[in-house]
């Protein structure tokens, strides 16, 4: 289950970014724009002779500084439904805070870069003992890179984040720093249809298992009018004998002002 949780932990706040996109983009809402996103994510985790389900619903809400700051603030409801005879758990996970600061843009070749530091607040200690979230609090360093091409736009991310626990179980048996880099390629295949892949390099949150992770993503965006987003995903771990992760999102985003 901990492979879920590590897979979500990228997605709920990804302020400004395009649903249901893992990697994020360097956009941004401009002084007193709104953003709200919301997403539900259904992973399933297999494993010999065991099959684990995650649920989870991620509201995100943005709001737009300056032209080129944007503050957001979200959280994350769980259900976790793991194999029997396990019992089922549900509740709220880590709420988080953060913000996206587009420090360089270069309009005439269409790059630009920003950074995006976040906070992940502790949850409660039953919480972390139904694994549903950490009961220590938690960061998040990105650096995103966008780059408007002929066919859309391609976003690429470096990112850093901790994981600690409280509890002697999840402190030893968990990495207490994760690394993801990764690229999604988007494509405008009209003005109201996107297509996307976003695939990336992981770092394997288990200590005793010494290879890293990999994920693929394929998404698609719909905007049926210009505030409003409609997007659907479907991520697989890629890099991982014996075992498959596969998680399936879908979000809506509205912005406004």
């Amino acid at each position: 289950m901990r492979r879920l949780l590590f897979m979500l932990a990228w997605l709920p706040c990804t302020a400004s970014a395009l649903q249901p996109l893992i990697t994020d983009d360097t956009g941004t809402q401009g002084a007193g724009g709104n953003q709200v996103e919301i997403a539900w994510s259904r992973g399933v985790e297999k494993e010999p002779g065991s099959t684990n389900v995650l649920r989870s619903i991620q509201p995100v809400y943005t709001r737009g500084w300056t032209e080129t700051v944007d503050l957001y603030a979200g959280g994350a409801f769980l259900r976790s439904s793991p194999a029997a005879p396990g019992t089922p758990h549900s509740g709220a996970g880590n709420a988080v805070a953060g913000l996206k600061w587009r420090f360089h843009e270069d309009a005439k070749s269409g790059f630009s870069l920003a950074l995006k530091p976040e906070i992940q607040f502790p949850a409660s200690a039953r919480t972390e003992d139904r694994g549903l979230g950490s009961s220590a609090g938690n960061v998040t360093l990105a650096l995103l890179l966008t780059q408007e091409t002929g066919f859309g736009a391609v976003h690429a991310n470096l990112a850093f984040a901790s994981q600690r626990f409280r509890h002697g179980p999840n402190r030893d048996l968990h990495r207490d720093r994760l690394w993801r880099l990764s690229l999604a390629p988007v494509f405008d295949v009209t003005e109201r249809w996107r297509i996307a892949v976003d695939a990336g390099l992981i770092t394997n949150p288990h200590r005793a298992e010494k290879s890293g992770m990999a994920y693929v993503e394929a998404g698609v965006i719909y905007s049926p009018e210009g505030d409003l987003e409609l997007a659907a995903g479907l991520i697989r771990d890629v890099r991982h004998q014996g075992h498959s992760v596969y998680q399936a999102t879908v979000g809506v985003t509205w912005r406004f002002r």
